[in-house]
This record gives C-alpha cells, sequence and structure tokens, in this order.
C-alpha cells in the first residue's frame, strides 16, 4: 500500500505525471452501462429505414438496348471508315457519331417534342408518389401549345363515374410567370385569383390564366386502376436536359461497332419505352436524311455528266479532225512506257480535280446555308464524323431560327443568340472540310510536278506529233473524269435503290422485371441505423472528452506519487459513523487498512500523532473519513479526539447529537475553557471537539497561537489528534495547519475531485512545503460481485460471506453461467 521511502522514490518526486487526457477504460465501461440507449437507437433507426425502404425511397430503374452499326452506307448521317483514305486512321467513327446524336440536343428536343415528354405523370397514395410511365396513365395530357402554360404546377385527375375526371389544383402557388412551348421562353402576365377545380369530359378542354389543356383517352388498355393521376408541365430544356442526364452510351468491347445504350429513370417501363421510341425514330430520321443526300448527290453527279459529256464530245471532235486534216493516226517511234505513266498520272489528276469539285460544292452549300441541297462528302471520295455532326447541328439550328422567327423580331436577343450559334456552327463545318482541301491541293501539286517531269523528254517529238499527244491526252483526261462520274452515279443508284438504316437492334429494350439500380437499400439502411447509434455514442464520449474527474485508482497514484493509504467504497447508510454502527461491514474493514498505514506517514517515536484530514473541495467526504478514522483509532484502545476546524461550514456535532453552542472557535476567542468544549461520545477512547458556531474571522482563528498551543495541549493528553481541516481548493488554512502536523491525509473523491484541483498539492509535495501525505480514494462504487482488485483496505464486499453487505449478495447471471460452465468442465 505505502511505497517504501527509498532514494529512487525520492528523486521520483521530481517526477511529477499528468493524467491522461482519455480514459479509454471508462469510456468503455460507460458505453456498456448504456447499453439500452443503443438498443433503442437501433430499434429506432430499423424502424426508420423500413419505413424509408417501404414509403419514401424512390426506386431508379435501369434498361438497356444494344444494336450494330452497318458501314454500308454513306452519308453525313451515316459515317463510316474512308476518312481513314486521306489521314490513315481507324476507329469506330460511326460508333463514335451516334453516340453524339444520340445524346445531343437535337435528337433529344426533337424527341421530347414528339412524345410530349414534358408531361411527367405519377400517382401518391396514403404515403409515398409513385412515378409512372405515359402508357400507364388511362388518359394523356394534350396541351394548347399556343397558351401560356404553368410548368411545374401538380394537376391532379380524380376518376369519377362515366369516363369524367376531376381537375384539382394546388390551394397555392399560382405563378405570374407563365411558359410558352411555341417560343420556349417565359412572360409575365398579370395577377389572376386561383383557378377553380373542375370536373370535366374526355376531349374536353380545360382553360384557365395559367393553364390550357385537354385529356385524350389512351389506346391502349391500361391494367393499373389509379386513384389519382398527377400530371406536372416541364419546360422543353428541363425535359431533354433530364433525358440527356439519364443516357449512358457504350460499346462492346469485342466488337466495337456494336453499341450499348442504357437509360435510368424512376419508372422502368418509362425508361423501356423510351430507348425503343428514341432508336425507332433515330432509324426513320437517318434513313430519311441519308436517301435525301443520296438523291442530291444523284441529281448533282447527273448534272455534272452533262457537263463533262459536252467536253468529252468537243475533245473527240478535235482528235478526229486532227486525224482527217492532218493525217495523223499514231506516232511512231514513242516511248510507250513514258507515255503510259503519263496518261495514268492525268487520269489520276482528272479523278482528283473531281474530289476537288465536289468538296468546293460541299463547302459552297454550307457557307450559302444551301443545305438542302448538299450532297455526300462520298461524292469527294471522303467521310468525316466531325463535319457530319456540326452539319446536322446546324440544320437543327437552322429550323430553331426559322420557328424562332415567327415570334421574335430579327434585332432581339434571342434572334441574335441563334444567329450567334449559326456562325459558329457553320465556321466549324467549313473549318473541317479546309484540311481536305488542304491535302487534295498538295497532291494536285505533286501529280502536276510528276507529270511536268515526264513531260521533259516529249520536248524532242516533232510539232505536229505534240500536238497529236495533247489533244489525246486531253481526251484521255476528259474521259477519265467521264468513267469516274458513271461509276459513281452506279454507286450512288445502287445506294438510292437499296437504302436502308444502317442500324439494327440487337436486343431491344424490355421489362424482365429488372430489380432497381437505387437506392441502395441495405447501405441506407446501414447508414441510418448507424448514424443513429452513433449519436449516444457520440455524447457519451463528448462527455467524456469535457469531464475531467478522478476516477482511476492507479493513473491517480501514478500520477501524484504520493502513497495510497486505502480506498473506501460507497456508503450506502444513512449515518457517518460507519465504523461504530456497522463495525463488521467492508468499509469499516477498509477505514482499519487505513488506521494500519497511517503508520507509514510518520515516525514512530511514541509520542502523540497530529493528523490533519482535508480535501480539494467540499462534497469530498473529508469529515466522514475525519469521523471513521478516529472512531476506528478510538476503538482500537488509543485515546484519540477528533477537532471540526473546517470553522466555515460545520458538520461533526449532527453525527455525534453533541450540542454545538459552544466549540472550537469559542475557545479561540477566549470565551470559554478547554474542558467546556471536549465532548465524550459512546466510544470510550474518543472524544469530540466540534466547530462551534460559524466565526466572522476564521482564518486568523486558525492560524492564531492559541489554536497551536491548544494543539500542543491536546498533545498532553491524547494518543492521537485527528483534525477536520478546510478544503485547500478553497482556502489556505490547511497549509499553516500542516506545518504542526505528524501526518497529513488528502481525500479524493471517485468521479467528483477534478483532476486539475490535485495541482496544488502536488506540487506543494514537490517542492516539500508539506510532507507525509498521503491519499485516501472515497466513494469508489463497483457492480456487485465483481469487485476490483487493487489490495488490501477497498471497502466494498466481493460476494463470499465475509462481510456484512454480503448477506444481500446477489450473483450476478454472468458470473452464474460462468461458474456452471466451470463446474461441468472440472468434473469431466
Amino acid at each position: 500500500m505505502i511505497p517504501e521511502q527509498t532514494e529512487g522514490n525520492i528523486l521520483a518526486k521530481e517526477k511529477i505525471g499528468t493524467f491522461a487526457f482519455f480514459d479509454i477504460e471508462h469510456f468503455l465501461r460507460k458505453v456498456l452501462k448504456n447499453w439500452y440507449w443503443f438498443v433503442l437507437m437501433f430499434i429506432l433507426g430499423y424502424a426508420i429505414s423500413f419505413m424509408y425502404a417501404k414509403y419514401y425511397a424512390q426506386r431508379i430503374y435501369a434498361s438497356d438496348l444494344s444494336l450494330s452499326i452497318s458501314n454500308s452506307t454513306a452519308s453525313y448521317f451515316t459515317p463510316n471508315q474512308s476518312i481513314n483514305f486521306i489521314w490513315g486512321q481507324s476507329g469506330n467513327q460511326d460508333g463514335i457519331f451516334l453516340k453524339k446524336l444520340l445524346l445531343s440536343r437535337t435528337h433529344n428536343e426533337y424527341l421530347v417534342k414528339k412524345l410530349d415528354l414534358y408531361s411527367n405523370y405519377s400517382t401518391k397514395g396514403t404515403i409515398k408518389e409513385t412515378y409512372l410511365d405515359k402508357n400507364d396513365s388511362p388518359v394523356f395530357l394534350e396541351i394548347d401549345k399556343n397558351h401560356l402554360q404553368q410548368v411545374n404546377y401538380p394537376i391532379t385527375l380524380i376518376p369519377k363515374k362515366g369516363g369524367k375526371y376531376e381537375v384539382i389544383l394546388p390551394d397555392d402557388g399560382e405563378s405570374t410567370y407563365l411558359y410558352t412551348y411555341v417560343g420556349e421562353g417565359f412572360q409575365v402576365v398579370s395577377p389572376y385569383s386561383r383557378p377553380k377545380n373542375k370536373i370535366i369530359r374526355v376531349n374536353e378542354w380545360y382553360t384557365s390564366p395559367n393553364l390550357r389543356f385537354k385529356l385524350v383517352r389512351n389506346p391502349e388498355n391500361t391494367p393499373i386502376g389509379l386513384d389519382n393521376i398527377i400530371i406536372s408541365l416541364s419546360t422543353i430544356n428541363d425535359a431533354v436536359n433530364s433525358i440527356i442526364r439519364s443516357i449512358d452510351v457504350s460499346f462492346d468491347k469485342e466488337i466495337s461497332t456494336i453499341m450499348i445504350i442504357s437509360k435510368k429513370g424512376y419508372n422502368l417501363n418509362g425508361t423501356v419505352n423510351f430507348l425503343n421510341m428514341s432508336v425507332e425514330e433515330l432509324k426513320k430520321k437517318r434513313l430519311l436524311d441519308q436517301n435525301q443526300l443520296d438523291q442530291n448527290t444523284a441529281i448533282y453527279i447527273k448534272e455534272t455528266l452533262g457537263k463533262i459529256r459536252k467536253k468529252l464530245d468537243s475533245s473527240a471532235e478535235k482528235l478526229n479532225n486532227l486525224k482527217i486534216n492532218e493525217g495523223l493516226y499514231d506516232i511512231s517511234n514513242r516511248d510507250e512506257k513514258q507515255l503510259k505513266e503519263i496518261n495514268d498520272l492525268e487520269k489520276t489528276k482528272a479523278e482528283l480535280i473531281l474530289k476537288i469539285n465536289s468538296l468546293n460544292t460541299i463547302r459552297n452549300s454550307v457557307a450559302s446555308s444551301n443545305l438542302e441541297n448538299l450532297i455526300s462528302l462520298s461524292a469527294a471520295g471522303i467521310e468525316d464524323g466531325l463535319f457530319t455532326a456540326t452539319v446536322s447541328e446546324l440544320k437543327a439550328l437552322y429550323a430553331k431560327r426559322r420557328e424562332l422567327a415567327t415570334i421574335y423580331q430579327p434585332n432581339s436577343e434571342p434572334m441574335r443568340e441563334i444567329n450567334r450559334l449559326i456562325d459558329e456552327s457553320r465556321g466549324k463545318s467549313v473549318g473541317s472540310l479546309r484540311k481536305y482541301s488542304s491535302v487534295f491541293a498538295d497532291q494536285l501539286q505533286d501529280i502536276n510536278s510528276n507529270i511536268s517531269n515526264a513531260e521533259s523528254d516529249l520536248a524532242s517529238y516533232p510539232e505536229k506529233q505534240r500536238k497529236y499527244l495533247d489533244v489525246q491526252r486531253g481526251y484521255n483526261m476528259i474521259e477519265a473524269s467521264y468513267n469516274a462520274l458513271l461509276t459513281k452515279q452506279n454507286e450512288t443508284s445502287i445506294r438510292v435503290a437499296s437504302n436502308k438504316s444502317d442500324i439494327s437492334i440487337i436486343d431491344p429494350a424490355k421489362n424482365l422485371g429488372q430489380a432497381p439500380i437505387a437506392p441502395n437499400i441495405p447501405r441506407a439502411k446501414s447508414l441510418i441505423i448507424g448514424g443513429l447509434l452513433i449519436i449516444p455514442l457520440f455524447l457519451i464520449l463528448l462527455r467524456e472528452l469535457l469531464d475531467n474527474k478522478i476516477r482511476n485508482v492507479k493513473e491517480l497514484v501514478r500520477v501524484t506519487k504520493l502513497p495510497l493509504l486505502g480506498v473506501i467504497g460507497n456508503n450506502t447508510n444513512d449515518t457517518n459513523l460507519t465504523v461504530l454502527e456497522h463495525p463488521k461491514s467492508s468499509i469499516s474493514e477498509a477505514f482499519r487498512g487505513i488506521r494500519a498505514n497511517l503508520r507509514f506517514l510518520h515516525k514512530q517515536d511514541g509520542g502523540s500523532k497530529v493528523i490533519l484530514v482535508t480535501s480539494s473541495v467540499g462534497g469530498e467526504g473529508k469529515t466522514y473519513i475525519s469521523i471513521n478514522i478516529a472512531s476506528v483509532l478510538g476503538l482500537s484502545g488509543k485515546k484519540t479526539i477528533l477537532l471540526g476546524m473546517d470553522l466555515r461550514k460545520p458538520k461533526i456535532f449532527g453525527d455525534f447529537a453533541i450540542d454545538n453552542k459552544y466549540g472550537i472557535s469559542n475557545y479561540l476567542t477566549g470565551e470559554v475553557e478547554m474542558e467546556q468544549i471536549i465532548n465524550k461520545t459512546r466510544i470510550t477512547g474518543l472524544d469530540v471537539a466540534t466547530s462551534g458556531p460559524i466565526p466572522p474571522n476564521p482564518s486568523e482563528l486558525l492560524m492564531s497561537d492559541r489554536n497551536i498551543n491548544f494543539i500542543t495541549e491536546l498533545k498532553k493528553s491524547y494518543d492521537f489528534i485527528i483534525i477536520d481541516s478546510p478544503p485547500v481548493g478553497l482556502v489556505a488554512d490547511s497549509f499553516e495547519l500542516m506545518k504542526h502536523t505528524d501526518a497529513n491525509v488528502y481525500v479524493v473523491r471517485h468521479e467528483y475531485t477534478e483532476k486539475y484541483m490535485m495541482k496544488m498539492i502536488m506540487d506543494k509535495n514537490r517542492s516539500e512545503e508539506i510532507k507525509h501525505i498521503g491519499l485516501v480514494y472515497n466513494d469508489y462504487y463497483v457492480k456487485q460481485g465483481y469487485g476490483y482488485g487493487y489490495g488490501y483496505g477497498y471497502g466494498y464486499g466481493y460476494g463470499y460471506g465475509y462481510f456484512e453487505e454480503d448477506k444481500n449478495y446477489v450473483e450476478p447471471r454472468l458470473v452464474k453461467i460462468f461458474n456452471k460452465l466451470r463446474s461441468l468442465f472440472s468434473r469431466n
């Protein structure tokens, strides 16, 4: 119990420790002690997560569609790999363009307008609102697009008898900021009163300042019976953006021409129907576009063939005249190999010039906004997905401008913005063609250079022969152009005759009862339950971090380096006279241990001993400790006196039933003699001197010479003088009294004394201002049957029938189970 005062221990006084910031052991005990809060939070979390999953969580579904992209057709809307002719590149140009088209605003805006996807359908039960596919509703909402409409304004339809529906509008929320579906913008109107609810028939118009619509019966029979249908309008822009965000396009890892399109949504049928309709509309639109381009190309080739035919006839006539008039039918001794090389170069040049002319025609059509007569890039022998995309965008912008022109003035902001977008898109289109013009120009320059080199040897030919060769070469070039155009014409004719969409659906989107992809219900449940479980854990942790009380005996001894005299358990009795009233209790035994340990705090010289008992603040049990130390000393046959020197807060008189009319304060002021304040008790060897009435100057009285002489006089008559002194954390009286004591007992109360309060006594002990001080740990409490094995002198029972309290001992259930198992194994 008491560390020996060796040289090492004396040096240890210089190494005072600090209390731990966080006591993990006590924290875990608190968590176990408050287990019911965690059970309650778990039940509450489970209930909340159940309600969330059943009534509030909006399931998100996904469906997908796979298709194959064919490279057999070439147009702006079906790009293929012939871009490699110029750039030598490879890759899935068809798929990349198709992906951009599927995610483009143009395509999805077309679908939104065609399929009325700006109308959002749902139905509401008692708690939860469920999103519907349009085809799940028995009626469709058809709006008057020429009338201003309020968006994000729920329209509730209640089915009535006779195919009628009651239109119920919100009690408030009508807006003066209304949307026009023609101009796709908002307009401000004058304030109006709330539109009235009304019962209407199918195909009957409902008209109000902020709405105009009629109900159209769904041609399909809907198997779902709905008590209500809620329809909310959205802007075209919001509907398009919502669709684009919900679509994902990827490619098969093994076959790049196979595309997988998926869509997410709140309704599985809605995602399935949208994907199938989107691809079908895309196939129709692409087929229409490629037919138009091929027909334009066929017309262009036919017109070009007519012009070249005239040139070919004129060149043939010149060649015939030379043969007839000049008599030149052939050139003898000519270099056949050289002439063949020149002819091949000129044939290539003729084909290249045709491509350049076709490219210039395309560029002029784009620059002049004449996209209706645009021909296919295949006429120029090239394909380009970027150009295809920009032309598609440009076409959509022109259509948009024509639509806006019916509403807005030419110089209005919407018209200026659409013109800016058109100029930007046109610049991209023309810019993407410029690189091909540059490549063709370089190729033409190389061919001309090669022809010029080959012609250098023809200078030795006679003039007539050179003249004949020039005419013949001109004829061959025109003939090569003509033949090349005939080939293009045949290809275009075949394509026009056999045109079909280059998209083949492999697996259409289907409702196969797919499970929702979100929300992650198990994860949400874990988060809800875990979040609620963290609340009590956090509160306990916060309380532990803010709590600075001492609750660990080992840590107290380690930090303070002060000897521990004993640990007193929780006093469950109504009296402070534990040793006297309950001599067989564990607490009484603990005080006997303290009595035995006190001898280590002072020299055993046989004289009277003065022992002072103090603490940090009031309420830590120093008076209780003083009374029982004095009692146990008195019962041991030692003549003992207990002095109540806490003059500011007298207590002892009540426990011993003594009249406090006269006490130490009266004696120190000279009002009474010593014999008048000393009172006998039931214990033969124990006397008590109470504090008396509270004086106006307690500090001066305690530090007076009369008080010191008083203690000196008592030492002549008593073996032990126990002083119940004031708390050192509040007043300095006790420190002055300690100069005249033989031993000092410092009381620390379990889970009551603050850690920082120990600093003062630790510092004074280290500086040797006070000596012979020991600790008593008071009011320590553990659950019955577990104990705290620290050593002799701990005031609580263990359940073994040794102490008085053990008669009420009830063995804990876990201990019973453990003992039962141990007995079973010991038998085996």
